[in-house]
């Protein structure tokens, strides 16, 4: 089901239907800044292991979360004061950065339990910040690539074949009809203690 959604200003009832269908373990696709992706409640177990089986990959494979505050970033994450006040001028921002992970997530996630470490987002996106903000709880999030839909790599993509290809494994599209795909996100470790750029990407420190 595709809900069309104006991209600065979404529809309240259509973000509380797509919390409601993640906390029942379902998936929904939206598009970030950098691609469409496929959310998931990271809490619910049917709806990691569906994001997992939709993916076709190894369930110690890490996938991004997604927050909308920092405050929400810090009971999934250990975010020291240093780090804080460094990350704050940057968010939201084209990054995933990659923290020690807190007991909150490592009890959800496999992958995360396995080496205690979680990627998080704070994607500059309206539409993912009030969808957050009416989930009221952080996202497990995984890009859909072209391959996925049987398109060639440079092809552009639109939700009507995501939910051709998908329909099956998706219970909900958001489409804002207007987004911009701006290039990979930038990969910063952590988990050293101080900050190591892992992919450089369009965000720059």
């Amino acid at each position: 089901m595709i809900e069309y959604v104006i991209a600065g200003n979404p529809d309240d009832r259509v973000l509380k239907n797509a919390s409601e269908v993640i906390k029942k373990g379902g998936l929904v696709c939206l598009p970030t800044d950098t691609s469409w992706v496929v959310i998931a409640d990271p809490f619910s177990k049917k709806g990691v292991e569906k994001i997992y089986r939709l993916k076709k990959v190894d369930r110690l494979k890490h996938f991004s979360l997604l927050c909308d505050t920092i405050s929400r970033a810090s009971e999934v994450a250990v975010i020291d004061d240093s780090v804080f006040r460094m990350i704050k001028r940057k968010i939201p921002g084209h990054f995933t950065f990659i923290f020690d992970a807190t007991k909150k997530i490592t009890r959800a996630v496999q992958a995360n339990k396995m080496d205690n470490q979680v990627g998080l987002r704070f994607v500059p996106s309206t539409l993912i910040e009030k969808l957050l903000e009416a989930h009221g709880d952080v996202v497990i999030s995984t890009n859909l690539t072209n391959e996925m839909i049987s398109l060639g790599e440079d092809e552009d993509l639109y939700s009507y074949q995501i939910e051709e290809a998908l329909s099956g494994q998706l219970e909900m599209i958001i489409d804002p009809d207007e987004h911009e795909f701006v290039g990979l996100s930038t990969i910063v470790d952590f988990t050293s203690g101080a900050p190591e750029v892992v992919r450089q990407g369009v965000g720059t420190l």
